[in-house]
């Protein structure tokens, strides 16, 4: 076989949706994690002001913060090319450990 009809039996890759919905899912996260470090901000403030409660807010907004740093990093290579490189697997673990501690955080402030 010759290396045209290699690539002609190739099928093309189309990609539909499927990049615009993963656009979509980071938005969806990132607000996600606005609202819990919202609602994470309130509850260590509703009883009043301790320092306690300020690290933990501080902590949580700067988690949502880093979050939205690599979503938004994401994003953006997602728009740019329509076959975007793959996530970076320290990209990856961070975004994990953030939405994680950011969840902790959360819970932690409830409880």
């Amino acid at each position: 076989m010759s290396a045209g009809e290699a690539e002609a039996a190739e099928p093309v890759r189309d990609p539909g949706l499927q990049p615009e919905r993963t656009r979509l899912a980071w938005r969806r996260t990132t607000l996600s994690g606005a609202v819990a470090a919202v609602l994470a901000v309130k509850t260590a403030l509703h009883g009043g002001v301790s320092v306690a409660g300020i690290v933990a807010c501080a902590l949580c907004c700067g988690l949502w913060l880093a979050f939205l740093a690599l979503a938004h990093r994401r994003i953006h290579a997602l728009a740019a090319s329509p076959e975007p490189p793959p996530l970076a697997p320290r990209h990856a673990t961070a975004t994990v450990l953030f939405t994680v501690a950011l969840a902790v955080c959360g819970a932690a402030l409830v409880l």
